[in-house]
């Protein structure tokens, strides 16, 4: 059965209420559509967690720094709640912009520190944009614990940075990135890939994973760095956003692997940004 479809906070906060009133627990999955086995394994581990699971759809425009990107994302509500149906979601938050940005609506919650490195230095204002309308998620959906993926490890680490220092009573999980067989981390922007530039996108992942061997063999970035973004580059990709070694604890940044160190990548490929992490 497909789960009730819902679009105004009034309408999420009766239905949360009877939970609520039940002893029921609330995992929420936010996310912005075009789902992929990537969102459907975080609706799954809230399905397993907790008692109801609400997965919230919504194109957030205060995310995106180019208005072409925002027109261009992939919407499909419809496949969307099909693709949960077998989960066992229990409502589909599909809110109406109104819904999280009202009238007079004039605030704008900024993580400080975790924000200006990485995705954040070629998209300013994106992760207020992100942290602005995760909090709005968490406060209208009352969930107990959220579930995102650490294919955006930096998104998470904001995110529960966030939660903790605005006392939003929720646990924010982590769940493991979830990869097409050939290595290509799943990700809704893939579906604007042409199918030459699909054949091509799996080489990041290829060459992260071969740093990532000699990283752990005690190799330094300034050692690797230029020949793998070559590799990159050569493979078709337009620019490298960023190809850094960070601490997966605060982001800081490194040149030689130390426990909990993740490598980070953003490049572009035909008009499509493509992003990973794996922990070295």
């Amino acid at each position: 059965m497909i789960a009730p479809i819902v679009r105004t906070l009034a309408d999420l906060r009766v239905q949360t209420a009877i939970w609520r009133n039940a002893g029921e627990t609330i995992g929420v999955v936010p996310t912005m559509g075009a789902l992929h086995q990537g969102h459907l394994s975080l609706a799954r581990a809230a399905r397993e967690k907790c008692d109801r699971v609400i997965v919230t759809i919504f194109v957030n425009p205060k995310q995106f720094n180019d208005p072409d990107d925002l027109k261009n994302y992939p919407r499909t509500e419809d496949e969307d709640a099909r693709k949960l149906e077998s989960i066992g979601v229990d409502l589909i938050y599909v809110p109406e912009p109104e819904q999280i940005y009202p009238d007079g609506f004039a605030t704008t919650v900024s993580v400080a520190g975790l924000t200006d490195m990485l995705c954040g230095e070629s998209r300013p204002g994106h992760f207020d944009g992100v942290a602005t309308v995760v909090s709005k998620l968490f406060l209208q959906t009352s969930a107990d614990f959220a579930f995102f993926g650490e294919k955006d490890y930096q998104q998470l680490q904001i995110v529960r940075r966030m939660a903790a220092d605005l006392d939003i009573p929720i646990a924010v999980i982590g769940c493991p990135t979830i990869r097409e067989e050939d290595g290509l981390a799943m990700s809704s922007r893939n579906l604007l890939l042409s199918d030459r530039s699909r054949v091509y996108a799996p080489v990041l992942a290829e060459v992260m994973e071969d740093m990532r061997q000699k990283l752990a063999d005690g190799a330094a970035m300034a050692e690797i760095a230029p020949e793998a973004e070559a590799r990159i580059l050569a493979a078709g990709f337009n620019t490298i956003d960023y190809l850094e070694l960070r601490s997966g604890r605060d982001l800081s940044l490194l040149d030689k692997a130390e426990p909990d160190a993740r490598l980070f990548a953003a490049a572009w490929l035909a008009g499509v940004r493509l992003i990973d992490n794996i922990a070295v």
